[in-house]
């Protein structure tokens, strides 16, 4: 291996260090643990200071390529990096101390498409290298699936199936991950999210299974997802025109985005500090209030893509603050939002400052809007990490009025769902998969 080589290494420590190219076909360790950088890297002074200067697609190649040193050659790295931030990320000021960063501009109208498009060009340029087809497993609770979908359809040499809770997506989610056909497969599991998630975690260490598939995950915990996210804290940086740093607020679920913003703290984006806005599943938010860690099983609540009752990326936040307790609650606190506040907010929002939030950004803009009270003087940015579209039963009754569908997704809701029901079994996704 290139002795520059950026290295990954699992955190439980009992698997053997891999480059980056590996660690994005894998997914996840051997020993079950997720990968992590065998170093942050740290961005000069001038390139922060120079952000405006700079082209979004320089950023997110100057951001993005130590981490994949020595496994994908610069000039295709540029390519992947340029196609995966090929639309607009604005930075929207909402009111006079809040604004929002909309990540919804994509072809699948959330911020998972910045994640999926990234990792999907980096695993179809490693398939060219292999004999073998390359299945990438995936448990979704919103909006994953349908990023994913997108990002992977028609990629030679790569098979996607796609695992999502049964009745607990919208039905725009629904559409993106089960009408696309031909490399795209949807299990509905009568369960929810969680159920999905530890299917497809028990699929990656059945040794049985894998000797026959070459899996790999494209959920968050695969580097290449989770690190492309960087890039658009970067970008809102780059729009930023106050005076202090923004307080970030991200609503958080598996807690990869806000992961991918405190590695880009740590990298030198200057940050006041990061909320994480949850709602009735709060186990991070107990946990950071008490020190006490106790997973639960998720509740359905309005913003679906949040409801994970066992976060898999908050081991990494832990990981970039040297599991430093005091350290990790300097930088980042939490707040859990209901849904009688998220419908609260999604309709005051609305008429008061003619902008609409999805359930997802309203737990978001909540969040920020109260730490921003209780610290006078600062300013700061929520993630607005999907379109309201994606929503229409519950935003359409708060607001009293119809959402306008953009018109590249209008094509995809006429077409026929197609998906296959199974139980919420690891059985039953090891028959599928072998078949």
């Amino acid at each position: 291996m290139n002795p520059k080589t950026m290295n990954y290494y699992s955190l439980n420590h009992r698997s053997p260090n891999v480059d980056f190219r590996e660690a994005a076909i894998r997914g996840q360790a051997p020993d079950k643990g997720l990968y992590f950088p065998g170093q942050v890297n740290t961005l000069p002074g001038e390139f922060i200071e120079g952000l405006k200067q700079l082209s979004p697609e320089e950023i997110a190649y100057k951001v993005l390529a130590p981490y994949v040193d020595g496994s994908i050659p610069e000039a295709e790295l540029r390519r992947i990096v340029k196609e995966t931030i090929a639309f607009d990320i604005p930075l929207v000021k909402v009111t006079e101390n809040i604004w929002s960063l909309e990540l919804f501009h994509g072809p699948t109208l959330a911020f998972k498409d910045v994640g999926a498009r990234f990792m999907s060009r980096c695993l179809g340029y490693f398939a060219r290298e292999r004999k073998e087809k390359l299945v990438v497993l995936v448990a979704t609770s919103g909006d994953t699936g349908g990023a994913v979908a997108n990002g992977f359809y028609d990629v030679p040499g790569v098979d996607v199936v796609i695992l999502y809770p049964s009745g607990k997506v919208s039905p725009v989610q629904e559409k993106q991950v089960t009408a696309l056909g031909k490399n795209i497969h949807a299990l509905e599991v009568k369960g929810n999210f969680d159920d999905c998630q530890r299917m497809v975690k028990h699929a990656f260490v059945d040794d049985e299974l894998t000797s026959k598939l070459f899996l790999t995950s494209a959920n968050s915990i695969n580097v290449a997802r989770w690190l492309p996210q960087q890039v658009y804290y970067f970008l809102a940086l780059r729009q930023w025109n106050e005076e202090k740093p923004p307080v970030i607020c991200v609503p958080s679920g598996n807690f990869g985005n806000i992961c991918a913003g405190m590695l880009a703290g740590r990298s030198g984006l200057p940050v006041e500090h990061f909320i994480a806005a949850v709602n009735r599943n709060d186990v991070i938010a107990r946990y950071l209030a008490s020190g006490d860690y106790q997973p639960v099983q998720a509740v359905a609540t309005l913003s679906n893509a949040m409801d994970v009752g066992e976060p898999s990326n908050f081991i990494r936040i832990e990981e970039i603050f040297g599991k430093e307790w005091t350290s990790l609650t300097d930088h980042l606190s939490a707040a859990s939002i209901t849904d009688e506040e998220t419908i609260a907010t999604i309709r005051r929002v609305y008429q008061k400052y003619q902008y609409l939030l999805d359930p997802h950004g309203a737990v978001g803009f909540l969040a920020l809007e109260r730490y921003l009270k209780e610290h006078p003087g600062q300013k700061g940015i929520f993630l607005e990490t999907a379109h309201p579209v994606k929503f229409p039963e519950s935003v359409e009754k708060i607001i009293g009025g119809s959402i306008p569908v953009p018109d590249h997704v209008k094509p995809l809701l006429t077409r026929e769902k197609v998906s296959t029901l199974i139980e919420p079994e690891y059985g039953a996704l090891k028959d599928f998969l072998l078949k």
